[in-house]
């Protein structure tokens, strides 16, 4: 989507536009008769490829590990598995899908050593073509281009190397939804939304509290990570075209967007999060623990999914696009 560019389309999102700049809704891996309110009657499932307490081949950040299948459940017309690595810290048990499974054979096996061969041969090369490329670099002028200066891929990150956030089937439903109420519909979200974003942060804060007994460091870091990114990345990636004249009216100077958008436009940021994070060069265990702590964002989301978001938006000229005063 345009940087009016509203929360642009990844393996887990909702939206996207055309060519032409128009804001369309795509089809990806959302599976409308998921998020359809009507019972359905399913079929019985299909036999699991894999059992519980079987060893397997399971892909991790482009390799394979060997691993133990300790959960088999059929969820959303799919087998899922819950696997440990073995050797490795619990906290890297993960939900995988059939298709980052393997049966342990030997014929997996060898394919296993063959792709760490691989992609030890082309950590090596790329380090070696990085020392090469430092050393032509040092004759020219110093401090000539910083990291963040370096343009990136116009076509973004390739999606086997971004995080995969599962957006929960009613959220993805109220990303169709908000879609469709402001680009086909002309509607737009009456500002200032209450709960603000700051206000939903705070209250799963006082959720994990009462829940955990404490605030661990990490979930109070992430909360500050989501506020930050939410009000860098609103203008820039989490509107649409027509949302625009709102946003530049309603947010003034010294007034933070969190403290003006809701759930609405916070879900949005969930769909370029996977983006963000993939430049945001962050460690695999961090990584791995970071996605563990917005999934369960993500669900407290759901669980008030009423009491946190609109259920209709009004027109444009109804839409309260200049209500932030002095007194507010």
């Amino acid at each position: 989507m345009e940087s009016s560019n509203a929360a642009g389309v990844t393996e887990n999102s909702t939206i996207g536009a055309d060519e032409g700049g128009a804001s369309t809704t795509h089809d990806t891996d959302i599976d409308m008769a998921d998020v359809k309110a009507e019972p359905v009657d399913y079929p019985s499932p299909p036999a699991s490829r894999f059992r519980e307490g079987e060893k397997v081949l399971a892909f991790h950040s482009l390799q394979l590990y060997e691993a133990k299948v300790q959960k088999a459940v059929y969820h959303m017309r799919e087998w899922r598995y819950f696997v440990h690595y073995l050797g490795w810290n619990k906290s890297w048990d993960e939900w995988a899908g059939i298709d980052r499974l393997m049966k342990h054979t030997e014929e997996n096996v060898q394919k296993q050593l063959e792709l760490k061969k691989k992609q030890d041969t082309d950590k090596n090369e790329k380090a070696a073509r990085g020392s090469q490329t430092k050393t032509k670099g040092s004759t020219g002028r110093r401090g000539r281009k910083r990291k963040s200066d370096i343009p990136k891929d116009k076509d973004g990150p390739p999606p086997e190397k971004l995080v995969n956030i599962q957006i929960p089937p009613q959220l993805k439903k109220q990303l169709i939804d908000d879609c469709e109420f402001v680009n086909h519909l002309g509607k737009l979200v009456r500002l200032p939304r209450s709960p603000n974003v700051d206000e939903i942060l705070q209250k799963y804060h006082d959720y994990r509290l009462k829940k955990d007994g404490l605030i661990s460091e990490s979930v109070g870091e992430i909360l500050n990570g989501l506020q930050c990114y939410f009000n860098k990345a609103l203008p820039a990636m989490l509107l649409y075209k027509n949302e625009r004249e709102q946003f530049e009216e309603s947010i003034k100077e010294d007034v933070s967007p969190s403290s003006v958008y809701g759930a609405e436009h916070l879900l949005r940021l969930f769909v370029k999060l996977p983006e963000i994070l993939f430049y945001a060069s962050i460690e695999d265990e961090t990584l791995t623990e970071l996605k563990q702590k917005l999934q369960d964002f993500l669900r407290f989301l759901q669980k008030n999914q009423s009491a946190f978001f609109l259920s209709t938006y009004h027109s444009a000229d109804d839409s309260g696009v200049a209500v932030m005063t002095e007194e507010s």
